[in-house]
């Protein structure tokens, strides 16, 4: 699904799937309006590790939040370079790097979003290297790896400024690790600003999706001032 009915159906698709996680207790309660911190998020972050694209990948972009920790730490531990988005971009330079050579241990502290505030500097888009994988939060996602996000649309920002820099291409390998009662069989709504992704990855399946999609870029139409303002590294695309 898409056009103006889409919000509304991801808002749909997202209620139903915390209210499941929690009644499951896949979920810790309160999962409402977050990424869900689900049951079985270290053997997630362990299958995906067993992957060829990640066995391949140096450069690893990582979201901030707390279910994909185990998946950061993961990265760290085999020697890979972390770049962990700011939450909610708010920093003109809206990345940490996390680089295990330097980075003080233990990982699981400093790969958070307050320890890499004291542990990490920022960087901007221009400043990071080639992508070769992206792992990123969801809400739900269904086997055609189209994702529903918490709603904010921080990952699709972060994926669009990366395009726009030329460091995530098709060649780049784009992940989510959840739970399997976030894996759905249905269609999901999209925008055309979302992403979808090539892995989804559970604590017992990593399945391949076949459609990868990527938007063209940052959607200059969507930034108005009061967007560059909260997210400095939209303000060069700030519409006239």
């Amino acid at each position: 699904m898409t056009g103006p009915g889409a919000a509304e159906a991801k808002h749909a698709v997202r209620e139903r799937i915390w209210t499941v996680l929690e009644r499951e207790g896949a979920a810790p309660p309160g999962v409402h309006g977050h990424i869900p911190d689900f049951v079985g998020a270290d053997d997630a972050a362990r299958r995906l590790a067993a992957l060829d694209a990640w066995r391949r990948a140096d450069v690893v972009k990582a979201n901030p939040d707390r279910a994909q920790l185990p998946v950061r730490v993961r990265a760290l531990r085999d020697g890979k370079l972390v770049f962990m988005a700011v939450p909610r971009l708010a920093t003109p330079k809206p990345f940490y790097r996390l680089d295990p050579a330097v980075l003080p241990e233990p990982f699981e502290e400093t790969v958070t979003g307050s320890g890499a505030a004291s542990a990490a500097p920022t960087v901007g888009v221009d400043e990071l290297p080639p992508i070769d994988l992206v792992v990123c939060g969801s809400v739900a996602v269904n086997h055609h790896g189209v994702r529903v996000g918490k709603g904010a649309g921080y990952s699709d920002i972060e994926v669009a400024l990366l395009i726009d820099a030329g460091l995530i291409t098709s060649a780049t390998t784009i992940v989510t690790t959840v739970h399997p009662l976030q894996v759905v069989d249905d269609d999901l709504p999209e925008a055309p600003h979302d992403f979808s992704v090539d892995w989804i990855v559970t604590s017992d399946a990593a399945i391949q999706c076949q459609r990868h999609c990527r938007p063209s870029g940052i959607t200059r139409t969507l930034v108005d001032e009061g967007t560059a303002q909260a997210i400095p590294a939209l303000r060069p695309y700030l519409r006239p």
